[in-house]
Order: structure tokens, then C-alpha cells, then sequence
């Protein structure tokens, strides 16, 4: 629970977009003290382009088990070498070879049952669910699929609604095959663990399928996207938020791994769920698996290092970074080259950063961790006793007792879909991500915290 020496009355200010083409001045440096926010459209004033490469594409993953072989007999980090790299998932752009059949079995005992003679499908032994549907078996006959929400490396995320009570749930389904070619059993498995207190699991011949709570608000990527980047009160509400649920999943000693806009959801009221825990694993130490999104990965994990939770700290500082720059402080045309600009250590923050975020993501983005806030003595604390975080009521935001700067504009319960972007309609594995949605983002007036 956070100290209550850290509860102030929180007092935010962000610039007025009635000065903009007035001066020169960025408008970060001509603030107002405000007690609500406009409307997040108006956030388009905020208009330093994003980098240009990278403005509207998701950021896009990978993991693998890897072992500690990158470094040197002095201790320091050596750049995977060139046979290295070809045999790393994590820098190629393209699957590994089809396995064959009896590649595929062997694989497919890591998941408790046999191999099915005529598909190859894999059966898993499916843990006990809490449902807030109806304990006991699921199929897909028990839900009317209604579209797609986003897509990933091994499947796909679809909105449905139940036959039974008509409540809408997101269901996650993973092709069996695809999962055992990209040798992902091991982080499936772990994904199931940590959803069991949600709605459920099932399967069939070729498919597995997780069953959660729809959060109908959309990607915190899209409204980024939408708003090239956010003002600092609102990138500071956000960044708070998964403080605690870093901090969280923490206690429970649970390393999240793959932090990044796309895998963080606005519920109806604009708080953050975080979502997807493919690369998520339970450690009370350290790991050594090669795992995340290149432009969010901590030097610690390319250099295949034992890591422990506070990669998650590092990535954080990626994140507030991109709300407040519209790109990332280390995007490259390759990963090769934005590893390779990680390693380096070296970060250019735009000049309207002012100097307590500077310093934050200086003390967030460290490849020394004797000195990266999150894994000190203090633990979390030290991130939120941070001034950049000054104004933060914690226990406020804690409980939720707190006014959204956004407000996503839906109708509550009806399955409202439309804050996601579009894809077309395709098999369960196969799809593109067209475009952004361009519902207008329209939040009432609110106190931020």
C-alpha cells in the first residue's frame, strides 16, 4: 500500500491549444493551470510528427528460450554474431520450417495428451475456471462469434456474445499447430495459469480457445495513434496506472514482459486494463528467455543476461516515452539496428520533455541496475515517490476514485466494437489490420486525477 508522505491534492497543467500559432514556442512550454481537459480531439495541436516509419504500424513480438552465451570471459555484452541471428526467432521476419509429423508429437507431450492421427491437433488438459458464465464445459457452439478485435503471431482475438445469458466476452484462439511450429507450448500453457480466475478455456481438434471479459474501450494504441502523441497530464494518468499494475502482477511474481500501447486496454470509463499475457511468466528469481517487443526489450534480455522483473521497469520508461514523443526513444528501420541502438545506452529526448521526465526515463532506462528505479530497495515506491509522479492521489487511483481523462464514447453492454480498428473477415489465424477506427474520441469534462 503506498505511503500516505506520497498522497497530494493533485494539481496538473497542460498547455492551451489557443496559443498555438502564436509563437514559435512548442506547446508544452506555455502551460496553464486547468482543472479539467478539452476534448481529446483537440490533442491533434500536439502535432510534432511521429517518426514517420513507424507512426501507424502496431508494434510487432516475439520470444524464445534462449541461453546465457552472449557474453564475454571479461563480462561484457557481445552483439549476437551473424549464424546467431539466423538461428533467433527474435530476428528473423519469417516462421521456421514446417516441423514434421513426428517433430509435431514429440512437441505436442509437452502439453500432457497424444497427438490426434489425422490433424495433428494438440489436446490440453484444461485447468479448472472460476466462470462467470457456467462452470463446467465450453464449445463454440455456446458463443455467437461477432467479429474479429485484433490479431497476434498465433491466432486471433474475436468479440462474441453468449447463446446462454447474451453477455459479450473476447475470446483469444490459438491454432494448436501454429503454436507448437513457433515452439510457443511452454508460454501458452503459462497464459492459460494466469487467465483461470478469468471466464474459462476450451478447445477442439485444431483450435484452443481462452474465454475473457470484453473491455470495450479499445487500444490505448489506436487513441495514441489518433493523437500522435498525448499531453503530459494525460501520458502521467496512464503511466500511473500501470505503475500499480506492474506493481501488482509483481507481488504475484509474475514478470509481464511484452508492455507496449497495443496490449493495454480502456475499460468503459478509461481506466487501463492490461491484456495479453502470452510472454507473462511466473519467476520469483531470474529468466533467461528471449522475449518481448524489439523497441520495448531491455539491454539485459538481448544480451541474454539473467533478467528479473525489472524488465518490465525498463519498459515502462519505453512507454511513457512514446505517450509523450509519438515514437519510441530507440526505433530503428531493423531490430537489428534497435537492439543494437539499446545496447548503446544512449537516448535522445525531444527538448520539450521537461526535466523530472528526463529524469525518469533516465532512471527508468538504464542498463545498470543498481540504478534502474523499480529494482532498488525500495521497490515500486521509488517510482512512485518520484517527482514527475508528485501529483499522483495513489490510493485514489487505487480505488478507481478517480476521474478519467478520456472517456471512451460507447453504449455500455451492447457489445459496442467500434474504438477497434477493422479487419477483414478471414479464418481464425489469418488477418490484417486495415485501419485505425476513426470514431470521434470525445471524453467529458474531467478532473484527471
Amino acid at each position: 500500500m503506498p505511503s500516505s508522505s506520497i498522497l497530494k491534492r493533485l494539481h496538473l497543467t497542460r498547455s492551451t491549444p489557443q496559443n498555438i500559432g502564436q509563437s514559435t514556442v512548442h506547446p508544452e512550454s506555455a502551460e496553464i493551470t486547468v482543472d479539467s481537459l478539452d476534448n481529446i480531439d483537440s490533442m491533434s495541436y500536439y502535432n510534432q510528427p511521429a517518426h514517420p516509419a513507424q507512426s501507424n504500424q502496431p508494434h510487432t513480438n516475439d520470444c524464445q528460450q534462449v541461453y546465457p552465451t552472449l557474453v564475454s570471459q571479461q563480462g561484457s555484452a557481445q552483439f549476437p554474431n551473424q549464424q546467431q541471428q539466423l538461428q533467433s526467432q527474435l530476428y528473423q521476419s519469417q516462421y521456421p520450417q514446417e516441423m514434421s509429423s513426428q517433430q509435431a508429437g514429440q512437441q505436442t507431450q509437452q502439453f500432457g495428451s497424444q497427438q490426434e492421427a489425422d490433424n495433428n491437433a494438440i489436446n490440453l488438459s484444461l485447468l479448472p475456471s472460476r466462470s462467470t458464465v457456467s462452470k463446467g464445459k465450453y464449445a463454440l457452439t455456446d458463443f455467437a462469434i461477432m467479429r474479429t478485435l485484433g490479431t497476434g503471431s498465433f491466432g486471433r482475438v474475436h468479440l462474441v456474445r453468449s447463446v446462454h445469458n447474451g453477455r459479450y466476452y473476447a475470446i483469444k484462439v490459438l491454432k494448436k499447430q501454429q503454436v507448437v511450429k513457433m515452439k510457443q507450448v511452454e508460454h501458452t500453457n503459462d497464459e492459460r495459469r494466469m487467465l483461470k480466475l478469468n471466464v474459462g478455456t476450451f478447445q477442439d481438434a485444431k483450435h484452443l480457445f481462452m474465454v475473457m471479459d470484453y473491455i470495450e474501450g479499445g487500444e490505448l494504441f489506436s487513441l495514441l495513434r489518433k493523437s500522435q502523441r498525448f499531453p503530459n497530464p494525460v501520458a502521467k494518468f496512464y503511466a500511473a496506472e500501470v505503475v500499480l499494475a506492474l506493481e501488482y502482477l509483481h507481488s504475484h511474481d509474475i514478470i509481464y514482459r511484452d508492455l507496449k500501447p497495443e496490449n493495454i486496454l480502456l475499460d468503459r470509463n478509461g481506466h487501463i486494463k492490461i491484456t495479453d499475457f502470452g510472454f507473462a511468466k511466473e519467476v520469483s528469481t531470474v529468466t533467461w528467455t528471449l522475449c518481448g517487443t524489439p523497441d520495448y526489450i531491455a539491454p539485459e534480455v538481448i544480451t541474454t543476461k539473467p533478467y528479473n522483473k525489472s524488465v518490465d521497469w525498463w519498459s515502462l520508461g519505453v512507454l511513457i516515452f512514446e505517450m509523450l514523443a509519438g515514437y519510441t526513444p530507440f526505433y530503428d528501420s531493423t531490430p537489428m539496428k534497435t537492439y543494437e541502438k539499446i545496447l548503446s545506452g544512449k537516448i535522445h529526448f525531444p527538448s520539450f520533455f521537461n526535466h523530472d521526465v528526463v529524469d525518469l526515463l533516465s532512471r527508468l532506462m538504464t542498463a545498470d541496475l543498481s540504478y534502474r528505479l523499480g529494482n532498488l530497495l525500495n521497490g515500486p515506491a521509488d517510482i512512485r515517490n518520484h517527482p514527475w509522479f508528485s501529483e499522483v492521489v495513489w490510493e485514489k487511483l487505487l480505488a478507481k476514485d478517480i476521474e478519467t481523462p478520456y472517456e471512451p464514447p460507447i453504449t455500455a453492454g451492447t457489445g459496442d466494437s467500434s474504438l477497434f480498428d477493422h479487419y477483414p473477415k478471414s479464418n481464425w489465424n489469418t488477418a490484417v489490420r486495415v485501419r485505425i477506427s476513426t470514431k470521434t474520441c470525445s471524453p467529458t469534462s474531467r478532473h484527471l486525477l
